[in-house]
């Protein structure tokens, strides 16, 4: 009887395995909104990024502020290494990063250790 329960607790573990690593999760998705002459989007750092997938539109100057209250290390840098930006993100402070639209595209950003990471396009 401990046999079974032991491999249908395996089956069930390796199944929880692949769904995590290779599954379809759901992504949030966030726009900017356009202020005055400029556009900007408030991005959450816990466990990740919220929304990960920003949209900004081309040519219009874009500020994203990210705000950490994730007291990992993983995340207390944000790199957008397209645009050569390297940032700390102290925990708990809102941290304003400029980006340059000027080009169209789809480009990413990762915390310092590259194991979280968002996306975004520019339309």
């Amino acid at each position: 009887m401990a046999q079974i329960s032991v491999t249908i607790g395996a089956v069930a573990l390796i199944g929880f395995i692949v769904w995590w690593f290779f599954g379809k999760h759901q992504v949030a998705s966030g726009t900017a909104k356009l202020q005055g002459e400029t556009q900007s989007i408030a991005i959450k750092v816990l466990g990740g990024y919220t929304p990960e997938h920003v949209v900004l539109r081309r040519g219009v100057p874009a500020v994203l502020t990210f705000t950490r209250s994730d007291p990992s290390s993983c995340l207390d840098r944000v790199v957008f290494p397209d645009f050569g930006i390297n940032q700390a993100l102290p925990q708990g402070e809102p941290q304003a990063i400029t980006i340059d639209t000027s080009k169209p595209g789809t480009y990413t950003w990762a915390c310092g250790m590259d194991m979280f990471h968002g996306q975004l396009v520019i339309e």
